[in-house]
């Protein structure tokens, strides 16, 4: 069949093909219908609102993800960290105990070697010609159980026993020498000549003097300890 077109300026709109086809919505078309500006500042608002709600939402998920994982990360740390913290605490226990448990022996072999002490460093420092009578503690310090001295404390802490010295001299300048290697002695402070006279012993003339010094536990550097050997039958 034929068909002719009597109305010139419309054409026919060819059939479409066969398929799904896609076209865009007419935006000037639907532009120019709208007649209020106030309406198509709304929309274009909506638009812009809506458009940055969805970017938002969107930069908040994927930080949150981010985050996330991050605390799941110190999270295991703090597990890790807190395992470690544990075993620090114990040790410092057990450190503690035993800088506790050293000074309590350090304490009793301070007041128990008291006298072995004294006596060798009085008898190192003893020059020639030189003999002691008598050694014993000051005023200040009382003797305790056993004829051992009570110990005091100074400023420091340190155990410390005042001790007089009484000995004998055929020689002035001995006795200078014993006050100096008293005084040189890490074991003894504060020598002190009380007193010295010239008396009369076995028909000689002899320079008796006193002195008072005061006992201290050493430096360390000065201990030696040696082991004690002892035979098992």
């Amino acid at each position: 069949m034929i068909e002719i077109n009597l109305l010139p300026g419309k054409k026919k709109k060819a059939a479409g093909g066969p398929g799904f086809q896609l076209s865009m919505p007419d935006f000037r078309g639907i532009m120019a219908q709208i007649k209020d500006p106030w309406l198509v500042a709304a929309v274009v608002a909506w638009v812009i609102v809506g458009g940055g709600g969805a970017a938002l939402f969107v930069t908040g998920r994927a930080r949150l993800a981010a985050a996330e994982i991050r605390l799941e990360n110190v999270k295991t740390e703090k597990r890790r960290f807190d395992v470690v913290i544990a075993q620090k605490r114990q040790a410092e226990k057990i450190r503690d105990s035993l800088v506790a448990e050293i000074n309590v022996i350090r304490q009793i072999d301070a007041d128990r070697y008291t006298w072995p002490h004294v006596l060798d460093q009085v008898t190192k420092a003893l020059p020639p010609y030189t003999w002691i009578t008598r050694i014993g503690t000051g005023g200040a310090v009382v003797p305790g159980a056993g004829g051992q001295p009570t110990p005091a404390s100074d400023s420091l802490g340190q155990t410390t026993v005042q001790v007089t010295i009484d000995g004998r001299t055929v020689d002035i300048q001995a006795y200078t020498t014993f006050l100096r290697q008293l005084a040189a002695s890490p074991w003894f402070t504060d020598v002190n000549p009380a007193s010295s006279q010239t008396v009369i012993e076995a028909d000689r003339p002899v320079t008796a003097f006193n002195v008072t010094v005061r006992y201290r536990v050493a430096d360390s550097v000065y201990i030696r300890t040696v082991p004690l050997v002892q035979a098992v039958r």
